[in-house]
Formats: structure tokens, sequence, C-alpha cells
């Protein structure tokens, strides 16, 4: 997927950062993949970074293209201090982009101030339309203060219902289970 530039929230995108998003079964098929498919292999080796993310979906509610691909898993023990990763996603209504646009800078400037968040970036698979954020927060606790609580956040989630800006959506919070990155030393672009 592409990724937003500026903040991480833009009509511009920002062309030196993508996102792949994979959903498995279990640990052994999402490492499989990781260390050994062709395609993964050859944007590691083009890359002059890479950062991945291991989650594990705790709660998730409405559709991601007609399916809701993050089933939810109980946590028998959770430690409040570790971070917390959360994905939205909605595919907006073409009669509503230019409402969702104009919005966009307030929302951004909201999670940007927000208390606890770690990391955000503007994902999607069809810029403009199909939009998802990844943002990484340092406990359940405060993605709740800021989806709540915080104003801003909360007059924008209501414009979203009143003024139909999705023909769907989908939330969904995840226990961060790794967070790992590398930067390749000497690579060269061809």
């Amino acid at each position: 997927m592409g990724t937003g530039g500026g903040n991480g929230f833009s009509l511009w995108p920002d062309f030196g950062t993508y996102a792949f998003l994979g959903v498995w079964d279990n640990q052994k098929s999402a490492d499989d993949f990781l260390s050994s498919n062709d395609i993964i292999k050859t944007y590691y080796q083009k890359a002059s970074s890479i950062r991945t993310i291991k989650m594990l979906p705790v709660k998730s509610h409405g559709l991601w293209s007609g399916q809701n691909p993050f089933l939810e898993h109980k946590i028998q023990a959770y430690n409040s201090k570790q971070p917390v990763a959360v994905i939205t996603r909605a595919t907006l209504r073409p009669s509503r982009l230019f409402s969702f646009w104009r919005s966009v800078p307030l929302a951004s400037a909201a999670i940007e101030n927000a208390k606890g968040v770690q990391y955000f970036k503007g994902i999607g698979e069809w810029p403009f339309v199909q939009q998802a954020t990844l943002s990484l927060w340092d406990s359940f606790e405060a993605v709740k203060q800021f989806a709540y609580r915080d104003k801003t956040h909360t007059s924008i989630i209501k414009k979203t219902r009143s003024q139909q800006w999705y023909s769907e959506d989908l939330f969904a919070r995840f226990r961060v289970l790794s967070d790992t990155g590398f930067i390749q030393p000497n690579l060269s672009k061809t």
C-alpha cells in the first residue's frame, strides 16, 4: 500500500515509504513468508530500511473490502506497558471526498498532539478513496483517551456519521508482539 506524505496524512503521497499488511493463520506461516517469500525478499533487497510490526488482534469491528480479516484473540495476561497498535480503514463515498479531505488537517493535528501516541501513518491501497491509518500507542488506555475523550477526534467521528463519509469502515486494535527494523548499509540504488 502507499502512504501519506507530510506528517503521515496528506493528499500528497510519500513516495519513499510503502506498507505491506498481511494476515496469517499462525506465527510460523508469517515467519516463513517474511523470511523466504520471493516477492518480499525483492522488497528487502531494494529497501534502505524495513520495519516489521507483528501484532495480535484483540478487538475488531467493521469490514475491509467486504470482510473482517482480523480474528479477535482473547488475551490471558497483558502487560499494560506493552505498546498497542490500531488500524482504522474506510472506503470513502465519492460524493464525500471533499468534506473528508477538508477535515484531515484537524484529525492529523489531533493525533499528532495525542498523549501516548508513538507513531502514526496513513496507508491505503487506493489513495484518496480507500484510506487506512496505522498508529502505535503506549497502552490501550491511551487509545481510549484519544478515541473517546479528545474533543477534536470525537467531533470528527460525529461528522463521519452525520455526513456519511464512508461506504465501509473497519476499526481494529492489536497487541504489539514485536517491532523490529533494520537499515541496509551501503545500499546502491539502481
